[in-house]
């Protein structure tokens, strides 16, 4: 007999290995589903043995909740009720005063909430076992006989208000709903039939408590859009933030603070906030729920409670009265007004005494110990510093750990550290105003960088609260998305399903028959842009003497004719969201780089007096233009919907802070007799010599493993291909490398004896364990590994060269000398000292390299037809 799609699917999950599967699925008319590899798909078009109809034949399954449940999963529910109809075309009814009768319906309630949920578990038909008690759980399983009058009932319960939400939104992703419907136009795929599959259905509990994203920097883009379709950032705006956060089963929110006050400004947002089901806070140098602006309306004399000790308390109070039981978590401690230092005279004494009558005032207003009231303290910039020097905070405090503002996790809990009852969090960018440079514009956040970095924060025990930079939202969808699943469970995504996440994703958005080719469309313009963030970008970026500005704007081309052929095989109705999502990203970028391409080509031919110089020029003028053109282009999608959102400015960086609009890089143009009619344009020299071997690091000939230390395989993390590192990230350092401790071996053949240089590649990963900085050891041969420090002089803050470089270049380049003896064969050894250390390009040079910005290319040929692993070795690499 042939088994239809969903029964397959089920047998074939127990029975095959998910490759297979998934191999086999994507053969299938199945629905675009979640976007985690290897998620469970419980929702097909066609009916399987036992499935629930929840639409079919022009019916649909009537929905119920309780009217004593949750405001917010009423209000989901009805969001069901609209899902459905856009997949279907079919309205179902929802009551919430009777329960409804029928051959199958949907039940949807909350544990405690919902009288007739409890009166399932109470009638054991119910299971919630690994539901009832946790936090923010669902289950949705088919139910036979739930009650007189209904055959069946496909039940939706949750452990809590977000767990039910959360089951709700899960089943709407599963019949092809996309949580960027509204904020991105993706359209939905018309089902005439949808079955849901017998059985439990459930993602557990999250990893991560508290997941969230951070609205900021939103001048002029998301400040100018929101005021022309809303009339500012208000509760109308933020009500699709909340919907969105909710269904990408994020939880929390730090709201837009530039100019604005999300408790002031509009007095419904707090309110539909928590109605909604969002926590919220307010940001790192915002405490006791009060905003920067909120102080400059109601505040008075200075920010400093030194001076002005009973303003600030009282001030503060009213934060706290503000809050009432809205569910939020409460931001302590004091930096400077406006985001800045506190004065020198600021001490740790006075530090913990804030924090201790801060917690004073929470206990006082709340009615109820301050420790049961959600709080952290954010370790961000100075404020790690007083932390490093002593200060504390009670145990109950969650202390949320920060990045550089540039993707790097500045510290990480210690190993074997008492464990604190409010953990430990992350402060994470994709946005940023600050130095070296402001970068807004893009996305510039490649998803295996962000992969890396938080499995370092997940294996150290930062999974408290995770909550991310976003800037103006759009246009960091793919990232988001990626961070809010990673934080729901961390474990589901191993380093090398990364790329088969961004296919899911795409497929989500697009469906299945492009999505290979979007997915690698998303990966590598994310990867590029990052290799330097286009505010980062000029003329002198890249080299024109080697060859490498043509061959960086060639490959933005390629991407772009790609990006472009597959628009034209869309449908019109998807085409909005693919520009928005995909092509628009991909055509300003290589816009911008050809633009700046140009302007060096201008000025290398004006220096000659070449008679080309004044039609580049002309040509660069255009490129600036045609700049302009695309912005307008994105501006004027879905009927002008996303007016304003990529006003941000991007062309012309002289300093880290913006200049107030776009501005033309200089150019050259020549006077007649300036030209020199015989000089001819200077044909670039290819970057190829036999005095040097460039290689990629995963290119190894071995990777020697020992105890439970393996190498792992990154792939696609870094500027050129993948990397390296090794696992467990958490695993001690090796106190002497050498013999058989955990290295990578590439066998060269050189052409030369004497003094070689070796060349290291190194993800700008900061010293999060802070140790002596994080190190790796290089030798030849059998000669005695070199220890190389990575973060010799560096510290991640302003001003400081080393730190300001490996950013704004997104590497670490480090070089060891070494002597040798004879030419021909050797071994280079690339030996782990430190964990977290992430390799992605060795460069041996005997004199030949050339300047260049991502180095020379690959030339290395390896004398074995594959990577592998020592016999000894532990697993194999990429399998953790």
């Amino acid at each position: 007999m042939l088994l239809k799609p969903i029964q397959l699917y089920l047998y074939m999950r127990r029975k095959w290995q998910l490759p297979m599967l998934l191999a086999l699925l994507a053969t299938l008319p199945t629905l675009a589903g979640p976007t985690v590899p290897g998620a469970e798909v419980y929702v097909s078009s066609q009916k399987g043995k036992g499935g629930f109809t929840l639409a079919a034949g022009g019916k649909t399954a009537a929905l119920y909740a309780s009217n004593s449940d949750w405001p917010g999963v009423l209000r989901a529910a009805k969001d069901l009720q609209t899902d459905i109809n856009r997949v279907t075309k079919l309205t179902p009814t929802f009551t919430t005063d009777k329960a409804p009768a029928g051959k199958e319906v949907v039940l949807i309630g909350t544990l405690g909430k919902s009288p007739l949920i409890d009166g399932l578990v109470k009638a054991k038909k119910l299971d919630v076992a690994g539901v009832a008690g946790k936090w923010e759980t669902f289950v949705l399983q088919v139910v036979e006989k739930p009650m007189p009058g209904v055959d069946r009932a496909l039940v939706i319960a949750g452990s809590d208000k977000r767990g039910t939400i959360f089951g709700i939104y899960d089943l709407s992703q599963q019949i092809g709903v996309s949580p960027w419907h509204w904020w991105a136009d993706v359209p939905t795929p018309q089902q005439q039939a949808l079955y849901v599959a017998p059985g439990r259905h459930t993602q557990g509990e999250p990893k991560v408590k508290y997941r969230g994203i951070f609205l900021n920097d939103e001048a002029p883009a998301l400040s100018g859009w929101a005021k022309e379709k809303f009339g500012g950032i208000n509760s109308k705006m933020y009500v699709h933030v909340f919907e969105l956060i909710l269904r990408l089963k994020g939880n929390y929110l730090w709201p837009a603070m530039w100019g604005n006050a999300f408790n002031d400004d509009d007095k419904q947002s707090p309110v539909l906030a928590d109605e909604y089901g969002v926590v919220m806070g307010t940001s790192h140098h915002e405490p006791m729920v009060r905003s920067q602006q909120e102080w400059k309306r109601f505040g008075s004399g200075p920010w400093n409670y030194q001076t002005n000790e009973k303003i600030l308390q009282d001030f503060w109070r009213q934060g706290i009265k503000n809050m009432g039981t809205k569910e939020s978590i409460v931001t302590m401690g004091m930096r400077g007004d406006g985001d800045e230092p506190m004065s020198e005279g600021s001490n740790i004494a006075l530090l913990e005494k804030i924090v201790a009558d801060q917690r004073r005032i929470i206990a006082e207003e709340t009615g109820k110990p301050a420790e049961q009231t959600p709080q952290l303290w954010a370790l961000y910039k100075e404020v790690q510093d007083y932390y490093d020097k002593g200060m504390r905070v009670p145990d109950d405090v969650t202390l949320l750990l920060c990045d550089d503002n540039w993707g790097n996790i500045r510290k990480l809990p210690k190993q074997g550290e008492k464990p604190r009852s409010g953990g430990y969090g992350i402060y994470y960018h994709f946005d940023y105003v600050g130095g070296p440079r402001n970068y807004k514009w893009l996305n510039t956040n490649p998803l295996p960088r962000i992969w890396e970095q938080m499995h370092l924060a997940h294996e150290y025990g930062a999974n408290q609260i995770w909550i991310v930079n976003v800037g103006d939202l759009k246009p960091m969808e793919l990232p988001i998305s990626f961070f809010l699943d990673y934080a729901w469970n961390p474990d589901k995504i191993k380093a090398d399903q990364v790329a088969a996440y961004t296919q899911r994703w795409a497929s989500q958005q697009f469906g299945e028959k492009h999505a290979t080719d979007i997915a690698d469309i998303l990966a590598k313009y994310a990867k590029y842009n990052a290799r330097r963030k286009p505010e980062l970008l000029d003329a002198n970026t890249y080299s024109l003497a080697t060859g490498e500005w043509a061959t960086v704007v060639s490959d933005y081309q390629r991407l772009l004719e790609r990006a472009e052929a597959i628009n034209q095989k869309l449908p019109p109705t998807v085409r909005d969201a693919y520009y928005q999502l995909v092509l628009h990203p991909v055509q300003a970028s290589a816009n911008l780089n050809e633009l700046y391409y140009t302007v060096a080509q201008n000025r290398e031919a004006a220096k000659a007096g070449h008679s080309t110089t004044n039609a580049l020029a002309d040509k660069a003028k255009a490129l600036f233009e045609k700049d302009v053109e695309i912005k307008n282009r994105y501006h004027a999608l879905a009927g002008g919907k996303w007016n304003h959102m990529m006003d941000q400015t991007h062309i012309g960086y002289t300093y880290w802070q913006q200049p107030p609009v776009d501005k033309m890089p200089e150019v050259v143009t020549l006077t007649p007799d300036k030209i020199v009619a015989a000089a001819e344009p200077t044909v670039p020299a290819p970057h190829v010599s036999d005095k040097f071997i460039s290689i990629e690091a995963e290119q190894f000939t071995r990777a020697v493993n020992a105890g439970s230390i393996t190498w792992q395989h990154l792939p696609d993390l870094g500027r050129t291909a993948g990397a390296v590192t090794t696992f467990p990230v958490t695993a001690a350092p090796t106190a002497a490398p050498g013999g058989a401790s955990p290295h990578l071996e590439y066998e060269l053949t050189l052409t030369q004896a004497g003094p070689v240089t070796v060349q290291a590649y190194l993800s700008p990963t900061l010293d999060f364990m802070a140790s002596q900085g994080l190190r790796y050891a290089v030798s030849f041969d059998d000669e005695a590994p070199q220890i190389i420090n990575l973060h010799t002089g560096m510290v991640a803050d302003n001003g400081n060269r080393p730190w300001e470089q490996a950013v704004a270049q997104n590497i670490i380049l480090k070089t060891s000398t070494h002597t040798l003896a004879k030419p021909g064969k050797h071994v280079l050894k690339l030996w782990r000292v430190d964990p977290g250390v992430v390799v992605q390009k060795l460069v041996v040079d005997l004199g030949g390299v050339k300047p260049s910005y991502l180095g020379p290319p690959e030339n290395f040929s390896k004398s074995t037809p594959a990577p592998k692993a020592t016999k000894a070795s532990k697993g194999s690499v990429g399998q953790r």
